[in-house]
């Protein structure tokens, strides 16, 4: 597994199988969101973007929690009246197509053409949980401690957070949510829709996740995952036609034969990189 590690900030690791591991190094600071983080965690996403056989995502975060969002000393400069600093002084210019700096850390998750799974444990506070809304899948432990926080600091969700929510809970359930900044649990996380699966060790299960995709036919899988970014905006005749097409692309392809015929044989498939 080779490794590479972006502002101090980021470790990414990426296996023989195309499963990638993005894991946040800021661990005496559980992992906050600092100016060296965003840029971390931004040229990890660009890494992945042009890795040629990658298939899966793991985002996670070392040492005792996932993220806990904005460092502090950003907020002190807040109350005093400064500038959080000059990569967050301007949030209105889109700097990464449709989204601005801080929204593209959670965003290009969501935007990566393969599926992404975070392991949430401890807290994944404001941005942190942002940041683990992007991904396909949320992994949580059962003690694991979550909070859209912003409305505690005088903010709203400002890292995608809007645009992720919509997709996740109940138009209501996002509106308490928001306006409580309330802790809630791994379990509540899951039963609301926040969250995905339970894990007493959801990096564990998080890999497991990630390792069984990486076993499927990899075109296939960035098909579904482009069907899936389209759906909830796309009307019935765009998105039925839209299936049609992919569905269409696949049948017959190298890499869909090769599943059929490992499938028949009961062995494990061995794929092309993805087309």
């Amino acid at each position: 597994m080779s490794e590479q590690r972006f502002a101090d900030r980021v470790a990414v690791r990426l296996g023989s199988d195309g499963v990638a591991e993005v894991c946040l190094s800021r661990a005496d600071k559980m992992n906050a969101l600092d100016a060296a983080m965003f840029d971390g965690l931004l040229l990890a996403g660009e890494h992945l973007r042009q890795a040629s056989d990658l298939r899966a995502v793991v985002l996670h975060g070392e040492g005792r929690a996932f993220c806990a969002g904005l460092d502090m000393a950003s907020f002190g400069r807040m109350a005093q009246g400064q500038s959080v600093g000059d990569d967050l002084a301007d949030l209105v210019t889109r700097t990464h197509g449709l989204a601005n700096r801080a929204q593209q850390v959670a965003w290009q998750w969501h935007e990566l053409t393969v599926p992404v799974v975070a392991a949430v444990h401890g807290v994944a506070f404001g941005g942190g949980l942002q940041l683990a809304l992007g991904a396909d899948i949320r992994c949580v432990a059962p003690d694991a401690r979550l909070s859209v926080l912003e409305m505690q600091w005088g903010l709203v969700p400002d890292m995608a957070g809007m645009a992720l929510l919509r997709e996740l809970v109940r138009a209501d359930v996002a509106r308490e949510l928001i306006y409580s900044a309330r802790v809630l649990g791994g379990e509540e996380a899951c039963r609301i829709g926040l969250a995905t699966l339970l894990a007493a060790d959801p990096l564990a299960r998080a890999r497991e996740f990630a390792r069984d995709v990486a076993q499927r036919n990899p075109d296939a899988v960035r098909a579904a995952k482009r069907l899936l970014k389209a759906s909830p905006d796309a009307d019935a005749a765009s998105l039925l036609r839209a299936e049609s097409v992919e569905q269409q692309a696949l049948i017959g392809s190298p890499n869909q034969r090769e599943a059929v015929a490992a499938a028949l044989a009961k062995r494990p498939p061995v794929f092309s990189p993805p087309a």
